[in-house]
């Protein structure tokens, strides 16, 4: 029998691919859609997000009480076999053609990433 859809399952994009896609998408996006948008928690995003940020993928600016997600679309992929290609390419590729929504519980009858 063939699975549809294995909401316990694997997905070919990890949290931090999905999380980038999603500030991609929307730079103003808050910790708390962006957790709902990835079926996680909001400690989960917020972690994520200190991730990227660490590792050079997101600069956060404040104003007021809004954030701001800044990418570097220069920065290699992480993956080892795609070092060399930027992020701007993942982006690109995903972020035009992905459902709003990103995650792995998403409807089969919706494109899934």
């Amino acid at each position: 029998m063939e699975r549809d859809h294995d909401p316990t399952g694997w997905t070919f994009l990890t949290r931090h691919a999905r999380a980038l896609i999603l500030i991609h998408r929307d730079p103003h996006i808050r910790i708390r859609d962006l957790a709902t948008a990835m079926g996680t928690t909001e400690r989960t995003a917020q972690n994520i997000v200190a991730d990227l940020t660490a590792d050079g993928y997101l600069t956060r600016l404040r104003t007021g009480r809004r954030t701001t997600y800044l990418i570097d679309s220069t920065k290699s992929l992480r993956y080892p076999p795609a070092a060399p290609l930027p992020v701007s390419v993942l982006l690109e590729v995903l972020a035009a053609s992905a459902p709003q929504a990103i995650t792995p519980a998403a409807r089969p009858s919706a494109p899934m990433l």
